[in-house]
Order: structure tokens, then C-alpha cells, then sequence
């Protein structure tokens, strides 16, 4: 048996590869507590093959509960991490900080070395000149300037640190691009994670209590795809957004097979929502992702995550407006409707008592859910159900706009792919919002993450910064010479690979990533409104991809779930599955599709209503 596990705040989601689903309760305390567990039941005589998305690298990085760790960096620039860049957290709030630094002052230590950025060395590595990593730090960030172009003095300092026993991320593995603040910024990120990650991880090979031990284990990246524990273990900025990966990814999958090449993934849980832009039958890649407040130079698809879920707390704030999240319930105590020592309402709550989530529905090993405590505790908080549900779809359909609308993309022509246990209850409802004629939701809705992991392919992404600018002489055979290095990775026949540039015109100070420098004007044009003729088009680096074949097919997984929509589903009406619960509004209609999802669909015959 394989299988997938997707850690989530309430749930841990575990699908197998003949369509079997399970909910465990997640168990903050240990994450791997869960997913052993659910691993065992699902599979009791053994795990082939365990794909996992992980929330442990995110927690600790919103928990601060990482490393200490020392800074070593090239003299004259320990406060690069600090000083950061111009932009304020928020614009018209003159109060509002930036995140603190990841590194005190005192464990930022400066060697002295200068090379320019074509290579010259102005300045050898002073390796006696190093000062010594102060007690008590756990890793060592090394980050030199224009390392990402010429690292050898870095793999210098990297390899004497290494050989004096400590554990040490070095920029030119970890994020080999341009702009220091960024670069050093994401390396003391990895190093930050590493003691935490590492650990949990082996905890993951070692298996449950019951003796159980997967033959292979498989963590899923924050750019959809998956790497082996050795790499997931040296590279945990790499998990950042693990499970939301998985759901995108498979969100992607059915979109396609629904006849849907551009859409949008919508993922509602307990804890958070998740959205990502999906175009040609992919999910959108992001040049950087901002994680806790800061910037992260790894590979990623651009998911835009925001604190609302179905344990999201609704409260009065200060001014008695309505505030629903980020702050969430949790598995335990969870919503007041789960009757274990909840008292605060939660979407969940507003569910139940509007009748979205029909009174005597149970969620898995949770029992029924109890309406008169969801009631009670809205009349407490001085909240009512309908504005509940009106404040929390406002802050999802935000996050819509963000990857959509704010990309240059009309809602009007995607599709909405709505999954995680919650997301079907409000999906129908942002549609209307947004202009989007189509709500998708796929079978197993409520554990496609899980899905996604379990079908998701190897991944690997190398990239390297490009120091000619607009002179584009020896490009493709520095392509060529990446890609075959991506390949040199993996030692799988059938591993494909392909690269891509990131350019802008020159003057720019941000650029797109597209296949080639001759697709880039269309690509700024569908961005930004307008292309540039005859400006010269700079690239500013190189990125290769390898990927190698998924543990299991969409198609197969989701076989067993083929044919359960014999009749249309007209609204208004509440339909209850195993995986989650689907709220279809008067005025919608919903058939069956591929790969046993419901397409719902604006319905003509209602008076009032598009078609």
C-alpha cells in the first residue's frame, strides 16, 4: 500500500492508493503521532511508500521555536538582515514592525573577504581571521556577498565550520540568487529549521509504535513536488508550504480532466484557506514567497494563505466590528459543536447553526456535532451566524482576487476547485462574488491535499543567477549544462526535465519567469498591460526542473469514486459525504464529472440567474 498524509491544523488527511480516506485528529504536540497512527490503520500490514505534507517547518517558523542560529557573512554586511528593505509592513500604520530578526547581533559574525560580482577577488578569505561560532548556537548560516555567482570562498568558510562540528547552510546550496537581503534571509531560514525538521523527519522513517516502518518515505516541497528525507532533512525551507502543495497540484489534475486548463484551487480546512492560480493546466510559480513576514527565495507555487478556516474564532474587536481569525480553534478543543470543552464559535458554529451542516451530521470519530452548543456559543460572543459566514467569505474572496484579479486574470474565465472540509460550504457563494460560472468539487474533497501528495511527481529545481544580463551569448548551452546537472540528481530512467529563464527589460527591478526569452514580452503584456519593443530584455537567471514519476495516478486514486452522482443536485440544498459537506445555493445545479467530481454550475432556468 501507498499512501499520502497531509498534516493539517485540525485534521491529519490519509488517502490510499485504492481510494480509501481516513481523518485522524492531529496531535500538535507530535505531528508524526498522527500520520503514524493513520499509516497504521490505513495500512496495517505495511506501508510501501508514504508521501508526506508537512506543517512542522511552518509551525516553527510562526512559533519561533527554531534554531539558534550564528550568521556568517562578508565584513561590512552582518545587518543586511536587518536593515532588510524600504518597504513597511503596512503602509499608513506607523507602528507596525518587521518580524525580528532570525539572528541576534551578537551571532552575526564577519569575515573578511571581497569578491566582485564578475569574479573578481578584490580580497582572499581571511579563514584565520574567522571568528569562533559563539556557545550555544545549533547552525550556521554562511552567506557571502555574490556567492550565488562565484562561491568559492563560501564553500571555504562552509567546509571549515562543517569540519569543526557544526551544522552549516551555505547560500550557494540553499538559494544561489540574487539580492543578499533575500539570499541571506532564506539561508538562515534553513539553517533556523534544520534541528527541528530533521528529527521529525527520522521520526517518519523510524514508524509507530506498533513497529511499522515505511519502506520509503517522501516529503512533499512547497513548489508540488516531492524529494526523499536526506534532501527534505538539509533543505527544510523547502516545506514551508508542504501540504498546500498537494492540494493545488491535485486541484491542477482535476481541473484538466474537467476540461478546465485555467482555474483557481480553493482550499478551506480548519486553520487556513489556501488559493492559487492555476493556468494551462498548472499551478503558478512564485519568484518568492512571504512566510511569517519574511522573504523566501526557494521554489514554490504561488499560494496565498490567510487565517480562515472552519475553527476560525468570530469575535467583536474593540470597535464591536466583527473579526473572524486568524486565531483558530484547532482539533482540541475545536469548535463548541464538538462537545470537547469548546466555548468561542467558529465558522464550523455559523455552519451548523445556519443549517449549511445539517443538525445530527458527526465528523468521523468526532460524534454528532452538537447544534445547541454552537448557538450557545454565538449568543455569548454577541455574533450571529449569518454575519459569521458574510466576514469570512469577504477575507476568502480577497484571497481570490489577490492570485487572480491582481494577476491580470478574469475570474469569469476560470473554473473554482473547491476542497478541504470546509470549502464546498462556501465555494458556491464566492463564485457569485467573483463572476466564476463553475465550481468544481472533487471526489475526496475534504483529503485532496492527501491526494495530491500521494500523486504528485519527484521534483527537483536547480537554479543559477545569470551574470551576462541582455548579453544572451552562450545562454543555451548554459541552460543545456543546468539541466543536465537537474538530471545528474536523479538515477531514474524515465526523469524528464525542463528550464526556464527569469527576465525583465532592462531597468526593471523584478522579473518574470517564462520557457524562453522570446516568450517573455507576451508573458509582460498579459502581466503588466503592455510589451516594450525594442527595449532590451535582461535575464537575470537560469532554473532547470526535473521531475520524476508520481507513486501513484490521479485516475486510479480516485477510481473507487466514479459514479456517485447519478441524479443533478439542485439547490438550495445541503449534501452530506464522507469527506466533507457541499453547500449548493438556489440557482445553482450541479452533474457529475471526470474523476467523480460534482460540477456546479449557475442554473439557467432560474429566474434571475446567468447561464
Amino acid at each position: 500500500m501507498r499512501i499520502g498524509a497531509d498534516s493539517g491544523g485540525t485534521f491529519t488527511d490519509v488517502v490510499g492508493t485504492d481510494g480509501r480516506t481516513l481523518k485522524v485528529p492531529s496531535t500538535p504536540h507530535d505531528p508524526g503521532e498522527a500520520v503514524r497512527t493513520g499509516a497504521a490503520r490505513m495500512a496495517p500490514d505495511g506501508v510501501a511508500l508514504l508521501a508526506h505534507g508537512t506543517t512542522v517547518a511552518t509551525n516553527a517558523l510562526l512559533e519561533r521555536r527554531g534554531a539558534r542560529v550564528a550568521l556568517v557573512t562578508t565584513e561590512g554586511f552582518a545587518d543586511v538582515i536587518e536593515i532588510a528593505r524600504q518597504d513597511r509592513p503596512s503602509l499608513y500604520d506607523p507602528w507596525a514592525d518587521r518580524p525580528p530578526s532570525l539572528v541576534d547581533r551578537a551571532d552575526r559574525l564577519e569575515v573578511p573577504e571581497r569578491v566582485a560580482a564578475d569574479g573578481t577577488v578584490l580580497t582572499e578569505v581571511a579563514l584565520d581571521r574567522l571568528p569562533a561560532v559563539p556557545d550555544g548556537v545549533e547552525a550556521v548560516a554562511v552567506c557571502l556577498l555574490h556567492a550565488d555567482r562565484h562561491p568559492a570562498h563560501e564553500v571555504a568558510v562552509a567546509d571549515r565550520l562543517a569540519a569543526s562540528g557544526h551544522d552549516v547552510s551555505a547560500s550557494h546550496r540553499v538559494a544561489p540568487e540574487f539580492r543578499e537581503y533575500e539570499r541571506t534571509v532564506t539561508t538562515v531560514l534553513n539553517a533556523y529549521l534544520r534541528p527541528v525538521c530533521g528529527p521529525y523527519l527520522a521520526g517518519l522513517a523510524g514508524g509507530g509504535a506498533d513497529g511499522t516502518v515505511p519502506d520509503e518515505v517522501v516529503v512533499m516541497t512547497s513548489a508540488g513536488g516531492s524529494v526523499d528525507l536526506d534532501t527534505a532533512s538539509a533543505l527544510p525551507v523547502l516545506l514551508l508550504l508542504s501540504g498546500p502543495a498537494g492540494g493545488a497540484r491535485a486541484a491542477a489534475a482535476v481541473a484538466r480532466a474537467c476540461g478546465f486548463d485555467d482555474a483557481v484551487s480553493f482550499d478551506m480546512g480548519g486553520t487556513s484557506t489556501d488559493v492559487c492560480l492555476i493556468r494551462d493546466g498548472a499551478p503558478q510559480p512564485a519568484a518568492e514567497q512571504r512566510v511569517a513576514g519574511l522573504p523566501v527565495r526557494a521554489p514554490a507555487l504561488a499560494i496565498h494563505t490567510i487565517g480562515a478556516g472552519g475553527g476560525s474564532i468570530a469575535r467583536l474587536d474593540e470597535g464591536g466590528a466583527l473579526v473572524v481569525g486568524p486565531a483558530s480553534a484547532g482539533a482540541r478543543p475545536g469548535p463548541a459543536c464538538y462537545g470537547h470543552g469548546g466555548t468561542r464559535p467558529t465558522v464550523t458554529d455559523a455552519d451548523l447553526v445556519a443549517g449549511r451542516i445539517p443538525a445530527g451530521s458527526s465528523f468521523g470519530a468526532l460524534g454528532e456535532l452538537d447544534v445547541e452548543a454552537s448557538r450557545g456559543a454565538l449568543d455569548a460572543a454577541g455574533v450571529d451566524a449569518a454575519g459569521v459566514i458574510d466576514v469570512v467569505n469577504a477575507g476568502m474572496e480577497r484571497a481570490l482576487r489577490a492570485v487572480s484579479v491582481e494577476q491580470g486574470v478574469d475570474p469569469a474565465g476560470l473554473a473554482l476547485v473547491a476542497f478541504g472540509g470546509a470549502g464546498p460550504l462556501h465555494a458556491c457563494e464566492l463564485a457569485d462574488a467573483l463572476g466564476t460560472p463553475t465550481v468544481i468539487v472533487p471526489a475526496a474533497a475534504g483529503v485532496l491535499s492527501a491526494v495530491g501528495l500521494l500523486t504528485a511527481p519527484g521534483r527537483r529545481e536547480l537554479v543559477r543567477s545569470w551574470p551576462g544580463g541582455t548579453d544572451l551569448a552562450g545562454l543555451d548551452d548554459a541552460l543545456a549544462a543546468l539541466a543536465a546537472e537537474a538530471l545528474a540528481l536523479v538515477d531514474v530512467p524515465d526523469a524528464t526535465v525542463a528550464t526556464a529563464v527569469d527576465c525583465r527589460y532592462r531597468g526593471q527591478s523584478h522579473e518574470l519567469r517564462v520557457p524562453s526569452v522570446a516568450d517573455f514580452p507576451a508573458e509582460h503584456r498579459r502581466r503588466n498591460g503592455e510589451e516594450r519593443p525594442g527595449d532590451p530584455i535582461e535575464v537575470v537567471a537560469l532554473r532547470a526542473v526535473v521531475e520524476t514519476p508520481a507513486p501513484a495516478r490521479i485516475d486510479e486514486v480516485l477510481a473507487s469514486w466514479e459514479g456517485r452522482w447519478t441524479e443533478p443536485v439542485v439547490g438550495p440544498q445541503v449534501v452530506v459525504r464522507e469527506d466533507c459537506t457541499i453547500w449548493v445555493p438556489e440557482g445553482w445545479r450541479g452533474e457529475g464529472g471526470p474523476l467523480g467530481s460534482l460540477l456546479l454550475r449557475r442554473d439557467a432556468a432560474t429566474p434571475g440567474t446567468a447561464g
